[in-house]
């Protein structure tokens, strides 16, 4: 039986990985696909998340971040936010391990963690010297698909928080 659970066990942690990188490789492509079509000036309708322009200024001021999502993922068992390091000295803070951050569904007021499998740790990005222009995530638990597409979250991490962001 303990030989069942540890097989099962590596099983979950492979498919975790598997699922997480197929989604960096989906995200980023579509990233990449945004940015030429913004550059181009090709006509296709951009959907994301709604933001006031002086909040968005306001963060990539304060923060040195620019908000590019918040989706789910893992059929829905996880959110993945997702944003792009303008100012690397600003944006530390965002990456510092000591900072736990949260998602907060504001219809509900839950509190959704990032997830922390004991062999491969927090699945978030952090780093001590963040790059400029590199995009990073965090995932979420979304248990039971409790937030769903549409939905307004706020993201916080330590003293940074981003509210009314809308789930794609």
């Amino acid at each position: 039986m303990r030989k069942k659970e540890k097989t099962f066990e590596a099983l979950t942690g492979m498919l975790l990985i598997l699922a997480f990188a197929g989604s960096l490789f989906f995200f980023e492509g579509k990233a990449r696909a945004s940015e030429e079509n913004s550059l181009t000036g090709a006509g296709v309708k951009q959907k994301g998340p709604e933001f006031k322009l002086d909040v968005k200024s306001d963060i990539g001021e304060r923060f040195g971040i620019e908000i590019l999502s918040v989706r789910q993922s893992a059929a829905g068992h996880m959110l993945d936010f997702r944003y792009r390091v303008i100012d690397p000295d600003k944006a530390l803070a965002l990456l510092d391990r000591k900072n736990k951050p949260h998602l907060i569904d504001q219809a509900t007021g839950a509190k959704l963690i990032v997830p922390n499998p004991p062999k491969i740790g927090p699945l978030r990005q952090t780093s001590t010297k963040p790059l400029a222009d590199k995009n990073y995530f965090i995932l979420f638990e979304n248990p039971q698909k409790l937030v769903k597409p549409g939905a307004r979250v706020t993201v916080a991490i330590g003293d940074f928080e981003a509210k009314d962001l809308v789930v794609e």
